[in-house]
């Protein structure tokens, strides 16, 4: 019966394959506004950038991605691909030696910029994706989908993940949000990184039912702040995105005894991929955020 069921199954998947084929080439809007023609399917593609690495991986495409950049470490499949530069630019010429169908890229590190133009003039279409805030992170994955022919895997993906982001805001329905610090990093000349207004971040902080001391930094310049500002914003939560050794450090800062968060013992790690990259395992971070801030609501 197994058997049978197999056979009658099968003829619809190739009709669904041929369905699919069927629609290309197609044309996607990326991040910049800008009217990317896909031709096909792509079969080859250089993702640069470990967050667009992730979000190709978690609808599917992993196997059709041929090169990287230099700091991509996950999924752990992705850290042998080849790689095509990191922190002191990319290289056009390594892209192309991959021969690919399609670059995605963030415009950070000047990426964009100096890519685009390149595999303009081999033929190459470049994706650019940009993430501002979290439910632009969940359309990523749908822009990608369409894109690599992945359709229904992303839309099954991203509605998995908003059902989770509804039950937590379930859990959380009435309870008063927790004033936050979260410490992204630290110049070690007291002053600190830490969340911007309106990011994806900011976001997974308030869906977890956190709210950020700082919630009017500029939307310019280095999201920073003083050991000072945060002595007089006083906490009732100190989050750190980083190691056990730098949560541990937090007391022993100047002044920083005084904190509230300090003195009740409300300090917390949380995964830098957690919160600051903008992929599906912000929903993870989010999900965890959630239950160490209000234990109560996920009791029973």
């Amino acid at each position: 019966m197994a058997s049978r069921r197999l056979l009658l199954a099968t003829p619809a998947l190739w009709l669904s394959r041929d369905a699919r084929a069927a629609r290309w080439p197609r044309m996607v809007v990326d991040g910049l506004g800008r009217e990317v023609t896909l031709p096909a399917p792509p079969r080859r593609i250089v993702a640069i950038f470990s967050s667009n690495v992730e979000l190709l991986a978690a609808i599917g495409a992993l196997d059709a991605i041929v090169g990287v950049e230099d700091f991509t470490r996950f999924p752990p499949q992705a850290a042998a691909l080849p790689k095509v530069g990191g922190r002191l630019g990319f290289s056009a010429e390594a892209i192309a030696r991959l021969r690919p169908d399609l670059v995605v890229m963030t415009p950070a590190r000047n990426a964009a910029h100096a890519l685009s133009e390149p595999m303009a003039r081999i033929g190459v279409p470049v994706l650019v994706i940009t993430h501002r805030d979290l439910a632009q992170v969940l359309g990523n994955l749908r822009l990608l989908g369409r894109a690599t022919g992945q359709d229904g895997a992303a839309e099954a993906l991203v509605g998995r993940l908003e059902a989770r982001l509804a039950a937590v805001a379930t859990r959380l329905a009435g309870r008063a949000a927790v004033p936050v610090f979260l410490e992204t990093s630290s110049t070690g000349r007291g002053v600190f990184g830490t969340v911007r207004p309106g990011t994806y971040t900011a976001d997974a902080l308030a869906l977890a039912g956190g709210a950020s001391v700082f919630p009017d930094l500029s939307a310019v310049g280095p999201a920073q702040v003083s050991g000072e500002a945060i002595l007089r914003a006083d906490p009732a939560a100190y989050l750190l995105a980083g190691r056990a050794d730098q949560l541990a450090e937090v007391p022993r800062r100047t002044g920083f005894q005084g904190l509230r968060a300090v003195r009740e013992g409300r300090l917390h790690l949380v995964a830098r991929a957690q919160f600051l990259i903008p992929g599906p395992r912000v929903v993870d971070g989010v999900e965890a955020l959630a239950r160490w801030l209000h234990p109560g609501a996920f009791a029973t």
